[in-house]
């Protein structure tokens, strides 16, 4: 009865995580190009009472052991990397990537985090940024007379200036894409980092080697389905609630042995 204790409470705990990351999914159902998480969970070691295949006397084998579990654990969170809802917002600076890639972000201490947050601004000096004012890689930096941008699907980027009809190519915005993407490391920002689970970083244009396409004026939104974590919620709230009644019972069990009396 003590092993139902122990066993029942790392399931409280499990669900505990659970909630935890099902919150933070729902905290960030309208945060652009989010990536909801999900737990995978792993039962613990066995106590084996009889092996299965012992010797039952003679010829014959026990056909199945006695194994009593121990509870289980989160053995991992992983990034769930499907393509989230677009929302049209007229923003010549907003891109949403359709497909796969991630934007590449220069952080202030040189290395490069990766995005798929496309919300980008203009600094004081004409550079694109993230909403933190961390630069774009490849580094765009737009003339102060410029008076609209246009942005093709291969990311190649153009501008009209004031005074001029056809338009001026600066650049093009370059993707990035992993082999696992959910190896990647999240350090908030709408920013991840590359791992070596990730795999190595590859580099491209929009469109080709299994790049995506960059759509102007739209934004990813996050792929949290509301409906689908409260679900997740109400099961967790469930499994919470019935480890707490395994743990009651376990008690209620060791009451009736303490109070046995000769």
């Amino acid at each position: 009865m003590i092993r139902s204790l122990w066993t029942a409470a790392s399931g409280m705990q499990a669900q505990t995580s659970n909630i935890d990351v099902i919150s933070n999914n729902l905290a960030n159902v309208n945060t652009a190009g989010f990536k909801r998480s999900r737990v995978d969970f792993q039962d613990l070691l066995y106590e084996t009472m009889r092996a299965a295949g012992t010797n039952a006397g003679g010829s014959g084998q026990v056909p199945t052991g006695i194994q009593v579990g121990l509870g289980t654990r989160m053995i991992s969170t992983q990034k769930v990397f499907i393509q989230g809802n677009f929302q049209h917002t007229q923003n010549d600076l907003d891109m949403a990537i359709e497909g796969q890639g991630f934007f590449q972000i220069i952080q202030p201490n040189g290395d490069i985090a990766y995005t798929r947050a496309g919300n980008f601004k203009i600094d004081g000096e004409g550079r694109m940024v993230s909403p933190d004012g961390f630069l774009l890689e490849p580094e765009i930096t737009l003339p102060i007379d410029t008076l609209g941008v246009s942005i093709s699907t291969d990311g190649t980027l153009s501008i009209i200036q004031a005074g001029q009809t056809e338009p001026v190519e600066l650049g093009t915005i370059e993707l990035a894409r992993f082999i696992n993407p959910a190896g990647l490391q999240s350090i908030g920002r709408n920013l991840y980092l590359e791992t070596a689970a990730s795999g190595d970083v590859v580099t491209g244009t929009a469109g080709e080697d299994g790049f995506g396409t960059i759509a102007q004026g739209f934004l990813e939104m996050g792929n949290v389905s509301v409906v689908d974590e409260m679900v997740n919620m109400i099961t967790a709230q469930r499994a919470y609630e019935i480890n707490s009644k395994a743990i009651q019972a376990a008690d209620d069990m060791l009451q009736t042995a303490n109070n046995l009396k000769r």
